[in-house]
């Protein structure tokens, strides 16, 4: 009965020790885990110099703001988000006044945006169905801007709806893959695939 006692008592402390140390050992990986930093995503480069990339993607941001408001089909927002996107490219238009190399090639891109987000503010439709329309040309705009820029690493993703504006189809670009379709809001949020990133 003593021997049992005994072998009990070390089976005991033998598995209580073995649980504390692969305890610690777990805690010493959880804590590994936290102080291990984030592998640093790229940044975005293109043919023009760190303060022009910034603001082209400044453009993007604004774009994507738009895009947000007419998918969740808020006018008011998509006028609002209008009115600054004008703002940003006007920035990036000023830039480029200073960029002979790129300047030009680039500039038809940016007069673009700049028109069609005027007509958006300027428009009064509760729909989104006509500010949808300038939306297209935008995200058009838009994306032949990034395509002449050479813009790399910028997590963008050129999306496709073939059932917009009565079957003819309309593109758009999002920072993510997911779709969220602004042509049709909820009535068709997923409609849409992904045709390029970049």
């Amino acid at each position: 009965m003593r021997l049992l006692y005994l072998v009990f008592t070390c089976c005991l402390v033998s598995l209580i020790s073995c649980n504390n140390s692969s305890n610690s050992s777990s805690s010493s990986t959880t804590d590994s885990t936290k102080t291990k930093p984030k592998p640093a995503s790229k940044k975005a480069e293109s043919k023009l110099n760190e303060a022009g990339t910034t603001i082209l993607m400044s453009v993007v941001t604004g774009y994507y703001n738009l895009k947000n408001a007419l998918v969740a089909t808020k006018a008011t927002d998509a006028d609002s988000a209008a009115a600054k996107l004008i703002v940003i490219a006007d920035s990036l238009q000023s830039f480029l006044k200073k960029d002979a190399t790129n300047g030009t090639a680039l500039k038809p891109y940016v007069d673009t945006i700049i028109k069609e987000s005027k007509t958006i503010a300027g428009i009064n439709d509760k729909s989104c169905e006509k500010q949808r329309a300038s939306f297209e040309t935008i995200s058009n705009a838009v994306y032949g801007l990034l395509k002449v820029a050479n813009i790399k690493n910028a997590g963008v993703y050129h999306e496709y709806c073939p059932m917009a504006f009565n079957d003819k189809g309309a593109f758009w670009l999002s920072d993510d893959m997911e779709i969220r379709n602004p042509y049709f809001g909820q009535k068709m949020m997923e409609c849409g695939e992904v045709k390029d990133s970049l």
